[in-house]
């Protein structure tokens, strides 16, 4: 197997990664976390998964970081989950520490690695990554836009009766109650859903966008998301792995673009090897450009309150 994908943390977003990274033969995949035996226990179980699965990914599980010498990808999942009432800012002082911590063991054995930030606040978490790892900010990136995004292509899906796979969709802004979704660049067989849904209906998909994570968290009622937020953050790996120029919806570091300066945001991306290659501006409405300016000033408050905090 070529390559090789490290994921921090080895609760249910990370052994989901660990699992679908595998079973696509992106990587060998090593999973860590601070546990003992959680690892070695859910990537023996994955192990043995493989001979009916038809895959040869080799899968390591380990609590020593020493193992995920020389990455290609880390996926970094660690963290605590949100629980209903909870928001994605709750977690931001836990959090910060275990993702500053994390990223500072497991970025000096692998310089050349991208960096995929899932913990939440993602956006927030993104920067404390940064920091931590002493990379250059194209190797340092968040998983938003790509599950955000995937939630609104499958409620355009759900609401006109078609398949997902003919359905796009881009969400920019922050990961939160603030996202915004661009019904005019939403997609089904290239027909933008302006054409095929009444204007209400389309707020209501937007909204129901914005809230999918805390939908789940309110049903599970135990813990969060992750099936979906392990395929996202895969499908990003994927494209740095290969190579594939892929224009995503991911949260990247900001010097200018769309008005913003020194911000992690979600925007289009060209993903490819060595992380983000470009950053792709497209023309907002006053309208759009308001909302996203909305979405930022929420991130930047979410950073200002890092610093205060010593992160």
């Amino acid at each position: 197997m070529v390559g090789k994908i490290t994921v921090i943390g080895a609760g249910n977003v990370g052994a989901t990664c660990a699992q679908r990274a595998a079973e696509k033969e992106l990587a060998d995949v090593v999973l860590v976390d601070v546990v003992e035996g959680m690892p070695q226990g859910k990537a023996l179980d994955l192990c043995e998964a493989a001979p009916v699965e038809k895959h040869d990914a080799r899968l390591l599980g380990t609590n020593d970081y020493a193992d995920t010498a020389g990455s290609d990808v880390i996926i970094v999942t660690a963290g605590i989950a949100r629980k209903p009432g909870m928001s994605r800012d709750d977690l931001i002082k836990t959090n910060a520490g275990i993702v500053k911590a994390t990223v500072e063991r497991a970025a000096p054995l692998s310089p050349e690695a991208v960096i995929i930030v899932v913990s939440n606040p993602l956006d927030a978490m993104c920067h404390v990554a940064l920091k931590a790892s002493g990379m250059p900010p194209r190797q340092v990136i968040g998983m938003a836009g790509v599950l955000d995004s995937a939630r609104f292509r499958y409620f355009i899906a759900e609401a006109l009766d078609v398949s997902v796979e003919n359905t796009h969709a881009f969400v920019l802004g922050g990961h939160g109650d603030t996202m915004v979704p661009l019904p005019r660049f939403s997609t089904v067989a290239g027909i933008p859903i302006t054409e095929l849904l009444p204007a209400d209906k389309i707020a209501a998909l937007c909204q129901r966008t914005a809230q999918g994570g805390a939908e789940i968290v309110s049903l599970l009622k135990t813990g969060s998301a992750y099936y979906a937020p392990a395929s996202a953050a895969v499908e990003m790996a994927e494209a740095i792995l290969k190579d594939k120029k892929k224009i995503l919806p991911c949260a990247a570091y900001l010097q200018g673009q769309y008005g913003y300066n020194d911000l992690y945001i979600g925007v289009p991306v060209k993903l490819g090897k060595g992380g983000v290659l470009d950053v792709v501006e497209i023309k907002l409405t006053a309208d759009e450009k308001a909302a996203l300016d909305n979405s930022a000033g929420a991130v930047q408050k979410l950073v200002e309150l890092l610093a205060e905090l010593g992160y």
